[in-house]
């Protein structure tokens, strides 16, 4: 099981603003092309994370012909886009 202290997300100076604030509910929402983390605090306001998935292919051509694996060539990684919002 993982320590606790990994499971805090670090804030910068602007998020750091909700420091204090007493929270009412966390909700997960997740459809086909959304999926968020909104923490709803008691003064009604709200702090969210939108989750953007990303995909990474590391591409690589290989020989096999001695039913061993010998690396001809590594390529680079293929990144998928995320837009930024």
């Amino acid at each position: 099981m993982a320590e606790v202290e990994d499971t805090f997300i670090r804030l910068n100076k602007e998020q750091a603003k909700v420091r204090g604030k007493i929270i009412d509910r966390i909700e997960l929402s997740s459809d086909l092309e959304l999926f968020e983390i909104t923490v709803a605090f008691q003064d009604k306001t709200t702090l969210t994370f939108i989750i953007e998935t990303c995909l990474v292919a590391f591409p690589v051509l290989a020989d096999w012909i001695d039913g061993e694996e010998k690396l001809l060539k590594r390529y680079k990684p293929v990144h998928s886009k995320v837009p930024r919002t």
